[in-house]
């Protein structure tokens, strides 16, 4: 009867895999608090303390370390070392279910004590995660509860073969390297970047035909921004960089949201009650730009919204998932890459550039602190209306390039420009696609106003209601212009620069 040892402090999905395991078969061996989660739910476990005749010992710093476990771990599926176990009274261990302590996660907190870092420094699970990957010929491992689903499939089907426990193993040498360049980093005063990238494919080629360019992930077998291609060709250069942007703007807003993105830059962002309005709404702020652009859905792709389409052609879609009507319209779309997300997450938390003969790190903008506060500051206050326009726009510009300008009505954006040397420029840009739809509009501004003729142009177009950081040496010639002409200005003190 084949053994599995578990043994986690992140015990997502443990219990469905140990009843699976258990209903396969498996003996359960579970040190201390993973023991009592398991019993808890009525699996039959034997705690490793019991499994070694061993106790816990120096408060649960010393549960896996002894010979029984590694040495059913690390043996052989060769006589001699069966003979060895055996003299002992130790039996084979198959497979090893095994997570660390948040060591990053504690370490990341401002008020963390170097007890409490010290503290979260995995031992045990550390070495029973390199022995077992050690050993892939034999056992496997299982570090990412994301595998627990797959392993069971595979072991079920009787699939689960040397090539799969390689990979796992991968995936368990990665997590240690990293986790061990985290605890340096730590000693070391935070002063060393680490990074280790996989490669996922080599690109035909980078932003033009005579570059080259290759994709990496962050953790092994990672498909492309952590998702899966449904279908359609492989993603490019400037098709991941597309992606990227749209899923980051999309994921900003809580509602049902699509973004559309050509080029880097988004040329419609909406969101509404259904998919579907949203979509269409994005479409109408830039219609020609949405040509062989890029879409990101915030939910998944329904059935309605893949009608919506009709037979513009698009680059790309990516979304949390596809529903099967969706799939079954899309696939008419045959040069129309699909990708699911596994989660509406966005990781890491930072952002890396390169620079000559450098890097640059930053925080990603997740929008505005919590503990902004926004001013109103003209003589006319906005409306209900205005307002849940404003914050809309503003959560909108920031992910236009800078000297970002957005004109918005309700939840739709109706006019965008950025990437120009100057603001004047953006505003003018954001009123010509805009065109009608600019008068009775709001606009947000990603920084202040360095002159009030971005204000003065934007009188003349209509716009109803302004909202920027402030801070410039002219915001009162600024305001000046928008209480002349009855516009609402609200000030946020904070900037969303996207260069």
């Amino acid at each position: 009867m084949p053994q599995a040892l578990l043994s986690v402090h992140d015990k997502t999905g443990l219990v469905e895999f140990a009843r699976g395991l258990h209903d396969l078969g498996w003996t359960l061996i579970a040190s201390g608090g993973t023991a009592r989660t398991l019993r808890e739910q009525h699996l039959p476990v034997t705690e490793v303390s019991t499994y070694t005749g061993s106790p816990e010992i120096l408060d649960g710093r010393v549960k896996t370390l002894h010979p029984a476990i590694h040495g059913g771990l690390l043996a052989r599926a060769t006589d001699t070392d069966r003979a060895q176990l055996q003299r002992f009274g130790w039996d084979y261990i198959d497979l090893v279910a095994c997570n660390l302590y948040p060591f990053e996660q504690t370490i990341a907190r401002a008020d963390v004590t170097p007890e409490q870092a010290i503290e979260n420094i995995d031992i045990g699970g550390v070495t029973l995660i390199r022995a077992a990957a050690k050993n892939y010929a034999r056992v496997t491992l299982v570090c990412d509860p994301r595998d627990y689903a797959p392993v069971l499939d595979a072991l079920r089907a009787g699939t689960l073969d040397e090539a799969m426990r390689q990979r796992l193993a991968l995936k368990g040498f990665a997590l240690t390297a990293r986790y061990d360049a985290a605890i340096a980093d730590y000693f070391a005063g935070g002063n060393t970047l680490r990074l280790t990238a996989y490669r996922v494919q080599s690109l035909r080629y980078g932003e033009n035909p005579h570059q080259r360019a290759t994709l990496y992930a962050y953790t092994p077998d990672a498909g492309p921004l952590g998702g899966t291609l449904l279908q359609g060709k492989e993603l490019s250069y400037n098709n991941l960089l597309d992606l990227d942007a749209a899923w980051r703007a999309a994921l900003s807003f809580a509602r049902p949201t699509i973004c559309i993105v050509k080029h880097l830059s988004p040329c419609g962002i909406a969101s509404a009650d259904h998919l579907a309005d949203a979509y269409r709404a994005a479409f109408e702020c830039d219609p020609r730009s949405a040509f062989g652009g890029v879409i990101a859905s915030n939910r998944a792709f329904d059935e309605a919204t893949a009608r919506a389409l009709a037979d513009l052609f698009v680059e790309c879609i990516i979304a949390p998932g596809f529903s099967d009507e969706a799939r079954a319209i899309l696939a008419a779309k045959k040069n129309t890459r699909l990708v699911a997300m596994p989660d509406l997450t966005i990781e890491p938390p930072y952002e890396l550039r390169s620079i000559t003969r450098g890097i640059l790190q930053q925080d990603a903008d997740f929008g505005d602190p919590g503990d902004t506060t926004w001013r109103v500051v003209s003589q006319r206050a906005p409306t209900e209306e205005e307002m849940r326009a404003l914050r809309f726009a503003w959560r909108a510009v920031q992910h236009i390039k800078s000297n970002a300008i957005v004109l918005a009505r309700g939840e739709a954006t109706v006019g965008i420009g950025g990437g120009q040397p100057n603001r004047v420029d953006c505003v003018r840009i954001a009123i010509e696609r805009a065109g009608d739809q600019a008068r009775g509009a709001v606009m947000a501004s990603d920084a202040f106003f360095p002159f009030p003729d971005a204000v003065e142009i934007a009188a003349r177009a209509g716009i109803t209601a302004i909202v920027h950081p402030g801070g410039s040496q002219r915001d009162a010639e600024s305001l000046a212009v928008a209480d002349a002409a009855n516009i609402a200005m609200v000030v946020t003190g904070v900037r969303h620069f996207r260069h």
